[in-house]
């Protein structure tokens, strides 16, 4: 059952996003988007679900919803804090966190990130954040999760600058270049979602959001994206899934 309002095409993303993490899974998130969509799957469905910031925060557990008005709202808490170093050595790189979650400025066919810069080095029409933690993530996690809106701009044939490998250029590269993960295996979008294909790791249209078209996506895609032949309809948000995601945003999170 669905709420009688309509709701966004962001909603719609994060909560696909949510549905994607499973109970007991250890995941590396990013702030924005996939911290929210992460947070929103401890509530309602992953309780175990092991939340690890880049700042060094381990089984993070942000402010909780109140469950009604008046009711207290706890205070941000983690089961420890360690030094990012640390975090890195000992839970990233020897391969001990099941999902990374991700976005970037651009995104390639093979699900290559940019977050360096828009248009040539050394003359760049943009200069974005950079890197942090991001290739890391995608070279140890076990698997990586992409979250990133449905843009011409993003969705480019060739990132300009490859600052975290997805699949390089093909099934083949993750290996050659000694990357221990899966590499990302999910791209979760305001559209759709695209996974690798198994044989050419390009990435292939697998679900359609309730609402949207093929021919939406072929639009606001720079290459031209295969679509499955088992192309199926991601499920509209429910009531809980969409109170909860409001509510959260009313505490800020």
């Amino acid at each position: 059952m669905t709420t009688e309002a309509t709701w966004t095409a962001d909603e719609m993303m994060t909560v696909a996003a949510a549905r994607a993490l499973r109970d007991g899974q250890t995941c590396f998130v990013g702030i924005g988007l996939p911290s929210t969509a992460a947070n929103l799957a401890r509530r309602l469905h992953a309780p175990g679900l092991v939340l690890i910031y880049e700042s060094g925060t381990i089984d993070t557990k942000p402010t909780e919803l109140p469950l009604s008005i008046g009711d207290e709202v706890l205070v941000d808490a983690a089961l420890s804090v360690v030094p990012v170093p640390e975090l890195f050595n000992y839970w990233l790189q020897p391969g001990r966190i099941d999902v990374g979650f991700l976005s970037g400025a651009q995104l390639d066919r093979f699900g290559n990130l940019n977050t360096t810069v828009i248009g040539p080095y050394d003359h760049p029409t943009v200069r974005l954040p950079g890197s942090g933690g991001a290739p890391e993530i995608a070279a140890h996690c076990r698997e990586v999760m992409i979250v990133t809106r449905h843009r011409l701009r993003t969705f480019v044939p060739q990132v300009d600058f490859v600052t975290t490998v997805g699949h390089g250029r093909g099934p083949s590269d993750r290996r050659r270049l000694g990357l221990r993960g899966a590499g990302p295996t999910r791209v979760i979008t305001d559209l759709g979602v695209l996974e690798p294909d198994a044989a050419s790791a390009e990435l292939v249209l697998t679900a359609l959001h309730t609402g949207v078209s093929v021919e939406q996506v072929h639009a606001e895609t720079g290459w031209e994206l295969k679509v499955s032949p088992d192309l199926t309809t991601t499920a509209a948000p429910d009531d809980v899934e969409l109170t909860t995601l409001r509510a959260m945003r009313t505490v800020g999170l």
